[in-house]
């Protein structure tokens, strides 16, 4: 069941000054990363990955403020704009021997009238020619839309999985978006998919006000009634050989290294590493 433990490059909110910190923890093996500043800051980052041992994967897009959400809809680019850029994405990690890339994919602003499940075939056809065309997996992150709408997430649910099957495309769960979608059932919605799961986005959410917040997932919340449950829907995505669990946390609350290091132990004996 060897899986690998992953820090993401959210942990710094990908500040120059701070890549370095990336690669400071020996219980980590892979870096997964996006939304550099610069193309200076990105070679910077590849420079340090190629001292180290580790792998990384590149969360799209590679630079800030470039196309996040736009592959099925327009959010802030028109889809063809997104496209072109994620296929020179999906290129040059390609070329760099990245372990995979990842996408939010499929995602939707918001909940409307539309026969999703063509849509995002037609995206899974277009996906599946980039991963067969570059020979790198592709990764699709289903997200919450604005307002936490659940659409895209729910879109999914209803998808045909033998259709998905065609296509060879890999998933990634985000655990904070799943249960802010469907709270408790978000191991009834999991389940289906499992099969198809290579990454895991871990993070429990706090609320400040009416704003959320990703923080280290830990064992001391299974007992906080302030934040999710995450033991048994961590268990279930390790059943599946091979995962990478990417601790996707922001800095915003400052947790010390000891609490993050205390949830990385504790996920590691919960995927049995």
């Amino acid at each position: 069941m060897h899986h690998q433990i992953g820090l993401s490059g959210s942990t710094i909110m990908t500040d120059p000054e701070k890549i370095p910190l990336l690669f400071n923890k020996d219980n980590v093996s892979h870096i997964e990363i996006g939304e550099f500043p610069s193309e200076d800051s990105f070679n910077y980052f590849i420079e340090l990955m190629n001292k180290e041992n580790k792998t990384f994967g590149l969360h799209s897009p590679l630079y800030r403020n470039q196309s996040k959400y736009d592959l099925l809809e327009k959010v802030n680019y028109e889809p063809e704009q997104a496209w072109r850029q994620f296929e020179s994405e999906v290129n040059y990690m390609s070329k760099l021997g990245a372990a995979y890339i990842l996408v939010h994919f499929p995602y939707f602003k918001e909940e409307k009238d539309i026969d999703s499940a063509e849509i995002i075939e037609s995206g899974l056809k277009r996906l599946h020619q980039l991963q067969e065309r570059y020979s790198i997996p592709i990764v699709c992150e289903p997200k919450l839309g604005l307002n936490r709408s659940a659409f895209g997430i729910k879109a999914l649910d209803e998808f045909p999985i033998e259709i998905w099957d065609r296509y060879g495309i890999k998933l990634c769960i985000d655990i904070g978006d799943y249960v802010l979608a469907v709270g408790d059932e978000a191991i009834d919605y999991i389940e289906k998919w499992k099969k198809y799961v290579k990454v895991v986005h871990l993070h429990n959410v706090e609320f400040h006000n009416d704003k959320y917040i990703w923080v280290p997932v830990h064992p001391s919340h299974e007992n906080s009634n302030s934040h999710f449950n995450l033991k048994n829907l961590i268990y279930q995505l390790s059943t599946n050989p091979g995962v990478f669990f990417i601790f996707e946390h922001t800095p915003h609350t400052n947790p010390t290294e000891a609490f993050v290091n205390e949830g990385i132990d504790w996920v590691k004996d919960i995927i049995g590493d």
